[in-house]
């Protein structure tokens, strides 16, 4: 018995693969990159019994071994590769029982390669709802392989597949011809035998994936790729033929044996809930009209709902301060801890609710099926800017994080609307610009009502989004022209039905995103923070006791506290990241800004996250902290501005940091179109 076996998940896009992952896995589970490429590969632990946990893979959603973008190769090099070591030992193929006869095309091929398979039939429910009655053990006779059913949203069925996991992945199946679906010799039979016998394959289809795949297949190195093309010009190997030919030949069995396994009723209804719901979201009008106000509501709770928590945590933080130093002893170290340490964590922390909410609004969309309906409607329009409707994905996501979003092109099929997509995603405002975006709006936009109905800062909010939106768009319009797109794509996709949200999907969701944002930028933060705190607690030579003389003797008669703030002020001007930020202060006093900013935006170029827990940081050095408690956002707004003696953060000063967007659409537009112009210049 192997006790740790690994076990991989197949199966079509919306056949509940993932949902049926997360009820194995659970929190058991974490999100990596497949080696040398940048696509998700998620994997979780499983106690399938007492003696055996299984590494479980869920591998992206695909139709065929025959990948046609390139999350869908990431499934056919990791179970062509027998050497590779994500190889599995069991592979988990999730059908949808209401479509039986599309799902079985891919387990057929899968069941050929000569690895161990389990057919899971999911959704039995809707499947029971719609009619569709299943002869499970003449299935099981036809097909030759153990099945289990579930309901992966309410993980019935979930301890007999376990079962049939562990038993399945302890048999030896060796395939014998008599068990192979489709016989490929019949296609291509002597560049099958030559490649087996070159690679001492154990089976005939795996030479022929070879022969269709070599182009593409990662774990082939140049010599073998050589040897299969000589092959295929001494054979006259044509792929696609073969690769048609093959899949009707598999669809003509597969229809074979669902006649003689599946009973559907004679008519489908017409008047289901998804038809009715389509009449509107796949409206020309009413469709954009959801869709923008589905936009509206979320960017309305970013700022409305998440309100309560952020000022909760906000107060806990002031509280935990003034505890330590309350209870520490006086010092470095406790300065550093308080001033440094959590001042910039707690730049981050309190953000958690509006990264939460966004987050939960995306994975719903997801979830409901509404996410295919947006990638439909939007198709049309996306394509007079050179993308297509799935390119809204990747753009939505990018208001995330643009990371995992310029991961989700994979699913692009045209290499060149892939590449603009791609190219002009991290125009999107991402999440890590909220805490900026919410510091600065809260300054200058009042907290209240439009129409008495809409919150003004929210609405200001989805507008400095829709600016990165048109960024974006319009940007890819210059692309398409530059790379001259010719020809012209077609959008494919499976509507699925509505469905309401498995909440424990959301909820895995919400938890990994937010624990992503609060530990990569906490890296950074806490890093940033020690440094800062050590360059704005010290200066050269004497100038911090001399800053300090000087203000004793000026504010000798001013009241205390007013005395410590501005010997505070007074010691981080005179301090190292003082002189830092008055050297470059001259650069940006144009744009409004001071040293102060000035500072936050160099250390804002690690991580855009960077900015507000920089100023939170500063400001902390900057006041008796263990007096003064007030928050981030009103420091801001009772920072002067030396010169003018006014508010330091002006609606000037707070649109002008709102702007960057466009200073990054002008920057990377002129850059782009600056290098292509120089490289055709020296190369033509």
């Amino acid at each position: 018995m192997n006790p740790h076996p690994k076990i991989a998940l197949v199966g079509n896009p919306n056949a509940g693969k993932s949902s049926l992952f997360n009820q194995l896995t659970g929190l058991n589970q974490k999100v990596g990159n497949f080696p040398g490429v940048t696509v998700d590969r998620k994997t979780g632990v499983c106690r399938l019994n007492d003696r055996q946990t299984a590494h479980i893979i869920d591998l992206p959603g695909t139709y065929s071994l025959y990948p046609k973008s390139p999350d869908e190769q990431v499934v056919a090099n990791t179970l062509l590769n027998r050497r590779d070591e994500w190889f599995p030992d069991l592979v988990v193929v999730v059908a949808d029982a209401t479509n039986l006869k599309r799902n079985l095309l891919l387990f057929s091929e899968v069941k050929d390669l000569g690895l161990p398979v389990l057919l899971v039939l999911n959704m039995m429910d809707v499947a029971g709802k719609s009619g569709v009655q299943i002869d499970l053990p003449t299935l099981r006779q036809k097909l030759g392989v153990p099945i289990a059913t579930t309901n992966a949203r309410t993980g019935e069925g979930l301890a007999d597949l376990k079962r049939e996991m562990s038993t399945a992945v302890n048999a030896e199946t060796p395939l014998s011809p008599a068990d192979v679906f489709v016989d490929n010799l019949d296609f291509a039979p002597q560049i099958t035998r030559d490649i087996r016998e070159k690679f001492g394959l154990p089976n005939d289809y795996l030479a022929v994936q070879y022969a269709h795949q070599a182009d593409q297949a990662r774990f082939l190195d140049d010599d073998a790729r050589r040897f299969i093309e000589d092959l295929r010009r001494k054979h006259d190997f044509q792929s696609r033929k073969w690769q048609a030919e093959e899949t009707l030949a598999r669809y003509e069995k597969i229809r074979r044996i669902v006649s003689e396994t599946v009973q559907k009723p004679a008519a489908q209804p017409q008047d289901t809930l998804t038809a009715r719901l389509d009449k509107v979201f796949l409206h020309r009008v009413w469709g954009f009209v959801v869709f923008f106000g589905i936009l509206f509501l979320i960017f309305q709770a970013i700022f409305a709902w998440a309100q309560y928590p952020m000022d909760f945590i906000d107060g806990t933080i002031a509280q935990f301060t003034g505890w330590l130093h309350q209870v520490l002893p006086p010092g470095m170290i406790t300065n550093l801890i308080t001033d440094g340490l959590i001042a910039g964590i707690g730049g981050v922390l309190i953000f958690i609710p509006q990264i939460a909410i966004l987050f939960a609004f995306i994975s719903l969309l997801e979830e409901t099926g509404y996410m295919a309906r947006v990638v439909f409607i939007t198709d049309r329009v996306m394509r007079t800017f050179g993308l297509n409707g799935k390119s809204v994905v990747p753009l939505m996501s990018g208001v995330a994080c643009a990371v995992p979003a310029i991961m989700a092109t994979r699913n692009i099929d045209n290499w060149r609307e892939r590449l603009i997509t791609i190219m002009v995603t991290p125009l999107m405002s991402c999440s890590a610009r909220i805490p900026i975006y919410t510091i600065l709006v809260a300054l200058v936009v009042p907290e209240r009502q439009l129409l008495g109905v809409f919150n003004l800062q929210g609405v200001v909010l989805m507008g400095l989004y829709l600016l990165g939106f048109v960024a974006a768009i319009l940007s890819a319009w210059l692309m398409q022209a530059v790379l001259q797109r010719r020809g012209r794509s077609f959008l494919v996709m499976e509507m699925p039905d509505y469905k309401a949200p498995r909440w424990g999907n959301v909820g895995l969701t919400i938890l990994e995103k937010v624990r992503t944002f609060v530990v990569e930028a906490g890296k950074v933060i806490v890093a940033i923070a020690v440094v800062l705190w050590v360059l704005a607690s010290y200066g050269p030579g004497d100038k911090m006791e001399r800053a300090e003389a000087a203000v004793q003797q000026k504010a000798a008669n001013l009241p205390e506290s007013e005395r410590e703030n501005q010997l505070a002020a007074a010691r981080l001007e005179a301090s190292y990241a003082g002189h830092f930020g008055k050297f470059i202060e001259p650069v940006i006093r144009p744009l409004g800004y001071d040293w102060k900013i000035g500072i936050a935006l160099i250390t804002s170029f690690a991580a855009r996250e960077v900015f507000v827990g920089t100023l939170s940081t500063i400001y902390s050095v900057g006041s008796n902290s263990g007096e003064d408690m007030t928050t981030i956002q009103e420091r801001l707004r009772t920072e002067t501005n030396p010169q003018t003696g006014g508010p330091m953060y002006t609606p000037a000063v707070s649109f002008s940091l709102l702007k960057w967007p466009v200073i990054q659409f002008v920057y990377m537009t002129g850059l782009a179109y600056v290098s292509a112009l120089v490289v055709y210049q020296v190369f033509k």
